[in-house]
């Protein structure tokens, strides 16, 4: 099913002013016979992987820890045919006998971004927005954005820029400080133009900022609710939600992943052994670029939804036509719809301060991945190689009694991003 189309129905018969008002009313409400949404995926078998499988995927998890200096990860690696992990690893910070658990909440970063991307869809499909519309009817005070859309937004070809390195140092010395959404954008707004709106792919944490901002005003409800309304609960995503501005960890009520980040000292050295606390942080620096917090089940489930499309209105064209990222990337390398396309895996990864994060999912085989480290000294890079090497030691898994594994592939081998991630790393593995 798709969220809305009862609705659209029902309202069908009714003037079309009258029946606008009204499906915006019952759309906001979350007024809906049945809400909720079925992933269609491979049925995953019961059970773990074979030892030889599961020591190769705990071992890369120990590998990306080391190179990292995260005291903890927490790992979801599922095989429809063949098993699954998921698992928590070393303890809450160095020092600490707290162990890692699964059901330990933190910052989710810009998997925020396919998110929000959710929402705009889905709005526009009720019609309360329109692909195309410029932002500027619904964002006040960049007259400039005239030509930029909210597909544009979405799809990351606005051509603005972007505020996370501008602002990192102040995310890091007052992680308390509430940040208001227009606020942040205008450091990306500010930043020079190359190309026109539609051109190519700019990265741009600002434009996923103005597309919230966006959408609360079209629809006079804030992000919080949009996401919980069109993407949470429909999902059944019930540890994922998007905070307030106010600083805190990030869950008020249940076991939290302790977030780090290590600095180099004066002589370049990283501190690998006592990173710098930023579990508690304002989500408001973040916002629905990469605000959101959640756990690994949910972005497991949430990575499934995104691949196939679950919360896609008939006939959506999301993922078609993707981007090129980068001109000098590989060409299974793309992006669309807020999401990063990488072979057959559809996700998102990235960091914010305190965690690196990466969820993907093969549409058809089901094949998902979703991982967390609690160190962002070395960005989201290694968080997304460690996600892609566990994504192809799994491919490789044989299938269960009574399964049968895919042909297809991966353009890519465990052995690669074994090594990238070696070749980044920020910490050395301690002298034995």
């Amino acid at each position: 099913m798709r969220v809305g189309t009862t609705r659209r129905r029902g309202v069908a018969a009714l003037s079309s002013a009258l029946a606008g008002a009204l499906a915006l009313t019952l759309a906001l409400s979350g007024c809906s016979a049945d809400a909720h949404v079925d992933i269609d995926a491979p049925a995953q078998v019961d059970g773990a992987f074979p030892d030889d499988i599961t020591q190769q995927l705990q071992d890369a998890v120990a590998q990306a820890m080391t190179a990292t200096g995260s005291s903890g990860a927490i790992v979801g690696v599922w095989a429809p045919w063949s098993g699954s992990l998921v698992s928590g690893f070393g303890t809450e910070s160095f020092g600490s006998e707290d162990a890692v658990t699964t059901d330990m909440e933190f910052r989710a970063g810009r998997i925020t971004r396919p998110m929000i991307c959710d929402v705009l869809f889905q709005l526009a499909a009720e019609k309360v927005v329109a692909l195309d519309d410029p932002v500027t009817d619904y964002v006040s005070g960049a007259p400039d954005l005239a030509d930029v859309t909210l597909q544009q937004l979405c799809d990351g070809t606005s051509g603005i820029g972007a505020y996370s390195d501008q602002l990192s140092a102040l995310f890091f010395a007052n992680p308390a400080r509430v940040w208001n959404p227009m606020e942040l954008a205008s450091y990306g707004l500010g930043e020079p133009r190359t190309t026109a709106p539609g051109a190519s792919y700019r990265d741009s944490d600002a434009g996923y900022v103005l597309l919230g901002l966006a959408l609360e005003r079209a629809t006079n409800t804030s992000a919080a609710d949009l996401l919980r309304q069109y993407v949470f609960d429909p999902l059944d995503l019930n540890a994922t939600s998007l905070p307030t501005g106010a600083p805190a960890k990030a869950s008020a009520t249940g076991p939290v992943l302790n977030g780090h980040h290590s600095t180099a000292d004066a002589a370049g050295v990283m501190n690998c052994t006592e990173p710098l606390d930023i579990t508690t942080l304002s989500a408001s620096s973040g916002f629905t670029d990469s605000g959101v917090v959640s756990t690994i089940d949910d972005l497991g489930r949430y990575a499934q939804a995104l691949a196939t499309g679950a919360l896609a209105p008939s006939g959506s064209k999301r993922f078609d036509a993707p981007i090129a990222i980068d001109p000098a990337a590989p060409s299974w390398y793309a992006t669309k719809g807020g999401a990063v396309i990488a072979g057959t895996l559809v996700g998102q990864f990235g960091s914010v301060p305190g965690y690196a994060t990466a969820a993907f999912s093969d549409p058809t085989t089901g094949l998902t991945v979703a991982v967390v480290l609690n160190n962002s000294g070395s960005g989201g890079g290694p968080a997304t190689n460690l996600a892609w090497e566990l994504a192809a030691l799994a491919s490789k898994a044989p299938a269960a009694d009574g399964a049968a594994a895919p042909e297809a592939g991966l353009p890519w081998t465990a052995q690669q991003y074994h090594d990238e991630i070696a070749a980044r790393a920020i910490c050395a593995a301690p002298a034995q």
